[in-house]
């Protein structure tokens, strides 16, 4: 009897291991950590901002096709934002226009969009993003070390514990878009179009 109890227990720890696996496939992953309110609040300052940032750029009038199109805001490399960003801007206008939110990936063409916020993962990308824009009408929007000098023309910095940005002008008249001096007077840094 003995015996058959030894046998009886061998393979039962193989049963539980399987029945484990096979319930671990079943079982749903633990739910990511909740995220700290202070990255939470950030991102809703930058999406504020960047609705905001559209109420101060002219943009040349073949910009749009019709004067109800949308203002196009499109975000690479931080898909919360993008979500925070289309739900904050739900049948709001900018002068006349509704605006619109676009989640690009790494090979979306940003061509079409009116502002371009390049965060996250891809802002490494910043100098790739603005050459892909060379010429085109898209207000380049960053929060990267160093992105206004390559290519960005708007550029989210800390500050005293507040989320500020900086502006490189030479940029942004170089592809026809107007900065409004409201727009210049709140900006922590102001590049001249010379620099």
């Amino acid at each position: 009897m003995t015996r058959f109890l030894a046998r009886a227990r061998r393979p039962l720890p193989a049963a539980i291991a399987s029945a484990w696996l096979v319930l671990g496939a079943f079982w749903p992953a633990p739910a990511p950590a909740a995220e700290p309110a202070a990255v939470q609040l950030e991102r809703r300052i930058k999406a504020a901002f960047l609705y905001k940032f559209s109420g101060y750029v002219d943009w040349p009038a073949a910009s749009f096709a019709r004067p109800e199109s949308p203002i196009v805001i499109g975000v690479a490399g931080d898909d919360r934002l993008a979500t925070e960003l289309a739900q904050m801007t739900t049948d709001r206008t900018t002068a006349g226009h509704p605006i619109r939110v676009l989640r690009l990936d790494r090979d979306d063409s940003p061509r079409g969009v009116h502002i371009l916020f390049v965060t996250g993962t891809e802002s490494d990308r910043v100098k790739e993003w603005a050459d892909s824009l060379r010429g085109a009408p898209v207000l380049l929007v960053t929060d990267a070390p160093g992105a206004l000098e390559h290519g960005s023309m708007i550029n989210f910095v800390a500050s005293e514990g507040r989320i500020r940005f900086e502006v490189a002008l030479g940029p942004a008249l170089g592809c026809g878009l107007k900065l409004s001096s409201g727009l210049l007077a709140v900006a922590k840094t102001v590049l001249p179009a010379s620099q």
